[in-house]
């Protein structure tokens, strides 16, 4: 098993990875818990819950039904679920488990935060993009038509438990959507990361299990540390933000319905790094490598349609934009990134010409 604290003022918490875990989940939950309330999507609950539900034995837990997609990832969904567990007996002692990829960790995650003012959450992530991101660091939210992420709360959780074999069954697109997520981590902190990335492609496509370990443990230690370092994104966290100032705009856009998250992390790692090559914060090669990497893992859905200046308009409304001033996340070498802010306008528009063309 591989282990990594997570550190902050509200709460420490472990991250465990190990294969099989999660049939221990009731191991990590907290004495005297009250009812377990499993939030997940149907199809999650029709593929895993024979991992999960010998954890969960003392029948009078519920499991609760999220629709899915990022075009449902709003708050009417939450006070639904609300109304069930009140109805069902939910209480202050009640415990949440976050049984999905990203859409159902952020959801869940927010529902526990606003429940009763605050009950407990485990995460239970089930696909790459969420094992090795939005599961972990307490961020939990919903979105609004004007932006993505826009309404949440930071409310970490009493553990993440990651089980990479939950992969096998997960779709090629959406363990792609995952490898964005991981090649950003590989940019921004480490180069071993992006050198194994780069240098075994076949294997990391090919779900290689050593290989998935450890592309999974060396991404959590990265989230674990710069977490800790920054809960709430006032300083170092925001490097984690490579690829999705971009992205976002991309996917508020297209109304969530054209690109999974990772994909529209690919589209803004994309942005990014051209942006930084034209502005002088990145050299010509480690840009064009860091280009290379992103394209090797796609493809991607078609930008056909998308104008730049949308684009460029909805980057105002993102929730990371202070006194209207838009913060990039730029490459200066393979494992370090820099925050810029003041950018022109002309030079934002033309990486982004440059990555739709």
């Amino acid at each position: 098993m591989a282990s990594f604290a997570v550190k902050t003022p509200q709460r420490d918490y472990w991250v465990y990875v190990e294969r099989g875990i999660l049939a221990r989940a009731s191991d990590y939950l907290p004495q005297g818990a009250g009812k377990i309330f499993v939030v997940t999507t149907s199809d999650v609950w029709e593929l895993h819950r024979a991992r999960l539900e010998p954890a969960l034995s003392r029948g009078s837990d519920e499991v609760l039904f999220l629709p899915g997609g990022e075009e449902r990832k709003r708050l009417v969904h939450v006070e639904t679920l609300a109304e069930e567990m009140v109805r069902k007996g939910g209480d202050r002692s009640s415990v949440v488990i976050a049984f999905g990829g990203g859409i159902v960790n952020d959801m869940a995650g927010f529902l526990a935060a606003i429940f009763m003012r605050g009950i407990p959450v485990m995460q239970v992530p089930t696909t790459l993009l969420a094992q090795v991101d939005a599961s972990i660091g307490g961020k939990t939210s919903v979105n609004l038509t004007e932006g993505k992420n826009l309404i949440g709360s930071f409310h970490q959780p009493l553990a993440v438990l990651i089980d990479p074999d939950v992969l096998a069954t997960l779709p090629e697109r959406e363990y792609r959507a995952g490898l964005y997520e991981v090649i950003k981590c590989g940019v921004i902190r480490s180069m071993p990361l992006f050198r194994l990335l780069a240098d075994c492609r076949d294997a990391v496509l090919a779900k290689d299990p050593g290989v998935v370990d450890r592309i999974i443990t060396e991404s959590v230690r990265i989230k674990a540390e710069v977490v800790s370092a920054d809960e709430r994104e006032s300083g170092l966290r925001r490097i984690l933000n490579f690829g999705h100032t971009f992205g976002h705009a991309l996917e508020t856009e297209t109304r969530y319905e054209r690109f999974l998250h990772g994909e529209a992390v690919a589209f803004g790692m994309r942005a990014a790094t051209v942006l930084a090559r034209e502005i002088g914060q990145i050299a010509a090669m480690p840009a064009t490598e860091i280009l290379s990497v992103v394209e090797r893992y796609g493809p991607i859905p078609s930008f056909d349609g998308l104008s730049a200046e949308h684009l460029v308009s909805r980057l105002v409304k993102d929730k990371k934009t202070i006194h209207g001033q838009v913060h990039f996340v730029l490459p200066r070498q393979i494992g370090e990134v820099t925050v810029v802010s003041g950018i022109e306008e002309s030079a934002v528009l033309s990486a982004i010409r440059s990555v739709l063309a």
